[in-house]
């Protein structure tokens, strides 16, 4: 298999993924949004595909989701969405990939860049949509769409992620290698 037709391959289970898991927290607005299911297959595909892909499959996952299942809203949310995501996809992917030793630190950064990145850019976008409206978004609406109502989903990210990164290369599916001696006893 070529290498083009795995990274494809890889990006729509990733899509699928995307479309699936949050038809697991569907039930309850509130998980769905403190688990953020979405958010695991994007930053997944940047890490594991690479920063073009992630951008992609962040950009096109909130849209494709709500014509095909009618959530999230279309308008400010999977728009506003779609943006973020491709932030994640892309930010994850690109600081993981440029870093100079794939290992459980470089992951942490990245993760973490990404997610600051992203939920930036969410911000400004909903508050460029919802000023087209004449609407208000406040500082305080930002700092709870971004960050409060999201620790759950951000901790989750931040534990399950690396995880699977870590049984991944046990597998060999991902390769970590280090400088030192100590970050490879962190892996």
């Amino acid at each position: 298999m070529s290498e083009k037709t795995k990274k494809l391959t890889l990006s729509a289970l990733f899509i699928a993924l995307g479309l699936v898991l949050p038809l697991l927290t569907g039930q309850l607005k509130s998980l769905g949004n403190a688990f953020l299911p979405m958010h695991l297959p994007v930053l997944l595909c940047g890490l594991i595909v690479g920063p073009l892909y992630g951008l992609l499959v962040g950009l096109i996952l909130p849209i494709l989701r709500h014509f095909t299942f009618g959530m999230p809203p279309l308008y400010p949310t999977a728009i506003a969405m779609s943006f973020e995501l491709a932030t994640y996809g892309y930010i994850v992917g690109f600081v993981y990939k440029n870093s100079r030793w794939k290992c459980i630190i470089a992951l942490y950064e990245s993760l973490i860049i990404a997610m600051i990145a992203g939920r930036i850019v969410w911000g400004i976008t909903t508050m460029i949509l919802l000023g087209i409206n004449g609407q208000a978004f406040t500082w305080q609406m930002f700092i709870a769409g971004a960050f409060l109502n999201a620790i759950p989903g951000i901790v989750f990210q931040l534990i399950f992620i690396p995880s699977l990164m870590l049984a991944l290369h046990k597998t060999g599916l991902v390769q970590f290698h280090c400088n030192s001696n100590r970050v490879k006893e962190t892996l």
